[in-house]
């Protein structure tokens, strides 16, 4: 496969046609027979920071953060693999902290415009999210747990009417080994990786694979696939550690989490990587 370079202008994010739910996924109410899971997650935004979400784990209801495109704190959850995220009527996230030359530097920025007042069409609400707010009136995403799953990341994209569009990644270590990389494409575009010198491996929409590093660190080289012609977007170096579950994440975003100081964007698909690291044992209780 033969990679020529081309720069092309940045398009928007297809990210819905990458989260479609099948209805058939989830039954349209709560079914006591589900198969039942107990493992730990981690809630990641595919946008920005999401406030106020909750699960219900245990009968017991737990906050979970869903940072844009990183990691925070784990949750433990057990119940249906059919797992129900909850989020907070009006929940915002807090005031950033600014440093004393931040404040002065957005003082000669312009103000953004305002944002039009986003109204909600409860027609647009899934109808699998309809149902079960009969029990649970705050529902705003469901995701579907593998049943023998005993980590997972979810991801959160924005969805219709204020819901979200959950992808889970099975995090468990049987298919993602301690040391060793995964890549996944979440772009709309088939793209390329050619990792460590080896031969370049095509990606389409949701593919992933699995590389181990060399050196403890793995040096990729990352094409996409538009209009029949491959075109270089980057060259750059992950280290990977050998007790490290990481994962090269490549999508496109407007978030802001992409953009630098000055608003300004590069690159036509961006790359997050989600890096785990090991998790401090618990002591024995007496």
């Amino acid at each position: 496969m033969q990679m020529k370079s081309n720069t092309i202008p940045h398009i928007h994010a297809l990210v819905a046609a990458l989260f479609t739910l099948s209805q058939s996924a989830f039954p349209q109410s709560k079914d006591d027979n589900s198969p039942r899971v107990a493992l730990k997650i981690d809630v990641v935004s595919w946008g920005e920071d999401i406030p106020g979400l909750t699960i219900k784990s245990s009968g017991k209801s737990s906050e979970v953060k869903a940072l844009a495109f990183r990691y925070s704190k784990a949750v433990a959850y057990s119940g249906s693999n059919i797992l129900e995220i909850s989020q907070t009527p009006g929940a915002t996230n807090p005031e950033p902290i600014l440093s004393d030359a931040d404040k002065e530097m957005l003082k000669n920025r312009p103000k953004p415009a305002a944002p039009a007042p986003v109204v909600i069409n409860p027609a647009d609400v899934p109808k699998e999210i309809q149902q079960r707010r009969k029990e649970n009136p705050t529902l705003v995403a469901l995701a579907l747990i593998p049943v023998d799953c005993r980590r997972a990341t979810i991801l959160l994209a924005p969805g219709k009417a204020g819901t979200f569009q959950a992808y889970v990644i099975d995090d468990d270590p049987s298919k993602l080994p301690p040391g060793k990389l995964r890549i996944h494409n979440y772009s709309a575009l088939p793209i390329a990786m050619r990792c460590n010198g080896k031969e370049a491996r095509e990606l389409n929409t949701k593919d992933s694979m699995i590389v181990p590093p060399e050196g403890d660190q793995v040096i990729y080289e990352l094409a996409y696939k538009k209009e029949d012609a491959w075109k270089i977007q980057e060259n750059n170096v992950i280290p990977v550690a050998a007790t490290d579950q990481a994962q090269l994440i490549v999508l496109q975003s407007d978030a802001s989490f992409f953009a630098s100081s000055d608003g300004s964007r590069s690159g036509f698909l961006q790359c997050v990587v989600l890096r785990r690291l090991p998790e401090p044992l618990t002591p024995a209780t007496p």
